[in-house]
């Protein structure tokens, strides 16, 4: 490529950008200018339409009028001569649709197709607010929509999108030819400029072209000028006669490096089955670091087989285990990959994961609890292929906490662990085996749950059920438990909030108006058993007030 296309390709590009750049604020500026002002006045007329439709309503109310279907009708045809009046175009249109998707109101002849019925219906459930883009009557339009309770009717303000953005259109439409003929004398220019810059240059080249094709390092380029050309000759001229000397050294040193290239890759390859890849290039980078500890926050997550003693004494044949194992680890152990987590061992059946080390991300805890989740959701799965292999099933349980720990490599000169020592990997542990005691398929602590209050919900919302406060073994000072859920039932969507408003009842030791709270729980939810166990206890200490200092903690005397 000549470097009079180089230069041409380098300048035209940042000319065209700046272009570009000039012509876009503009064109955004002017049209939202015009949007912003549409969307205000269509915004202008909803409110207002509200108003009067809420003022209909009123009437109707103190009139005592509410109840009778004449005069709410009445009401209605009111409310659609108003809008009539408001409409400034003969392509507006102001309808009403009622919970079926049907127009029951429009200012004028609107026909909405069954096809569209269903979109629409999706769309205006969700109560959109601003500016939303519908399809009626065969016509896309730009619409502004609110739910008017008292008529069950949902209101539309719309204008065909062609028109709504006809202004900003035209501004596009005037930004493209402007910016179109102004790149066209720019290249103009360019082309003169860039010859007049590089014929000089065009004579070196062919020299050197000579001296390349010829293979002779001791020919010269002629040094025409005393300027920048002829300083770039007579720097040829040097450099060709270097380049003989340095040859030989550049092939040995070119074939040492890509012979320790090909080893570095297939050192990689081999310990990244064992070690994260993130650990390896942090240690390649920088070797002494990785020999310090440091604290640092994380998730830290167990997961364990439920009943796998019993499991392994059932399955006669090593083998049938061992593949039972391998296909529950590698579904498991994807989850915990794919969500940013770092797999720092296998405890027999058990795997403990953690997020925030090496690399931190925003969203580390929420991530080990959606990873938690996952894993959940995909031994559904995994046991279905069991059941058709005429193997046993796996139940396992969850534990994550969220706290301070020690990570680093840690061992010996002859083996060493990237992993994390510390208290609250011994609370996740904890964590992992209370989900027996609490008919649990996953547990958080309090810390957790507290930092999944700060991050954004992402992908989807969570649900949390507070079921205790408990001492582990080992410890005196209680910790908040969780459970999580990334949907309820239609029992639980009532049966949690109920639970939740009766644990706060019961630590402020109203515990007959708690206990209360936890039957009406297990009306919901027959056979909870956490219902059912705080339905007991708050029995038992309606009865039996424990002393004063109680503070809601239950000491877990077993792991």
């Amino acid at each position: 490529m000549k470097i009079r296309l180089k230069i041409f390709l380098v300048v035209l590009p940042l000319v065209i950008v700046s272009l570009c750049l000039a012509e876009a604020a503009s064109y955004f500026q002017a049209v939202n200018g015009v949007t912003r002002i549409a969307r205000q006045f269509l915004g202008f007329k909803q409110e207002n339409l509200r108003k009067y439709a809420e003022n209909q309503w009123a009437l109707l109310v103190e009139n005592n009028y509410a109840g009778r279907p004449d005069m709410v009708e009445a009401a209605q045809e009111a409310l659609k001569i108003y809008a009539q009046g408001i409409v400034l175009s003969d392509t507006e249109i102001i309808f009403a649709l009622d919970d079926t998707g049907t127009a029951v109101m429009s200012t004028s002849p609107l026909e909405i197709r069954p096809e569209e019925k269903a979109p629409l219906r999706s769309l205006l459930e969700t109560e959109p607010q601003g500016l939303v883009h519908i399809t009626a009557g065969g016509e896309r339009r730009a619409a502004s929509v609110f739910y008017f309770t008292p008529f069950r009717w949902f209101i539309v303000l719309s204008e065909k999108s062609s028109v709504f953005y006809r202004d900003a259109n035209r501004i596009a439409l005037q930004t493209v030819i402007t910016l179109g003929l102004s790149i066209a004398v720019s290249v103009i220019l360019l082309i003169l400029v860039t010859r007049r810059l590089t014929s000089p240059l065009d004579r070196i080249v062919t020299a050197m072209n000579r001296i390349i094709d010829e293979a002779d390092l001791s020919s010269r380029v002629e040094v025409e000028y005393q300027d920048e050309t002829g300083r770039l000759a007579h720097t040829f001229n040097l450099m060709i006669g270097e380049l003989d000397r340095a040859y030989r050294q550049i092939k040995s040193y070119a074939f040492d490096a890509a012979l320790k290239g090909k080893e570095e890759q297939r050192i990689r390859q081999i310990f990244q089955k064992y070690v994260p890849a993130d650990i390896i290039n942090r240690f390649i980078a920088n070797p002494a670091a990785m020999y310090k500890g440091e604290n640092r926050t994380l998730a830290i997550l167990f997961s364990d087989i439920r009943g796998f003693t019993a499991i392994s004494e059932g399955m006669k044949d090593p083998a049938d285990l061992v593949d039972s194992l391998n296909r529950y680890f590698s579904g498991q152990v994807d989850i915990i990959y794919r969500r940013n987590g770092i797999v720092d061992k296998y405890i027999g059946d058990a795997i403990m994961a953690f997020w925030g080390a090496p690399a931190r991300h925003e969203d580390d805890g929420r991530q080990s609890v959606l990873s938690g989740l996952d894993m959940i959701d995909a031994l559904a799965a995994f046991n279905k292929n069991q059941k058709r292999l005429g193997k046993p099933e796996f139940h396992i349980g969850v534990g994550i906490n969220y706290g301070e720990v020690t990570v680093g490599n840690i061992g010996s000169e002859r083996k060493m662990d990237y992993t994390v020592i510390g208290d609250n990997v011994n609370l996740a542990s904890r964590m992992e085996g209370l989900t027996k005691t609490y008919h649990a398929e996953l547990l958080i602590t309090e810390s957790l749950y507290g930092e999944l209050q700060k991050t954004p919900a992402g992908e989807s919302a969570l649900f949390f059920r507070l079921l205790d406060t408990v001492a582990v073994k080992g410890k005196s000072q209680g910790v908040k438990i969780y459970t999580v859920k990334r949907g309820l039932s239609a029992a639980e969507e009532k049966a949690w909030p109920v639970h939740n408003a009766g644990m706060a009842l019961y630590y402020r030791r109203a515990f007959r108006e708690a206990a209360m709270k936890f039957k009406e729980v297990c009306a919901f939810l027959p056979g909870d058993f956490n219902g059912e166990n705080l339905f007991r206890r708050c029995a038992v200490y309606a009865s039996n007030p424990p002393p004063e200092d109680w503070d809601g903690v239950e000491v877990m005397h077993s792991k």
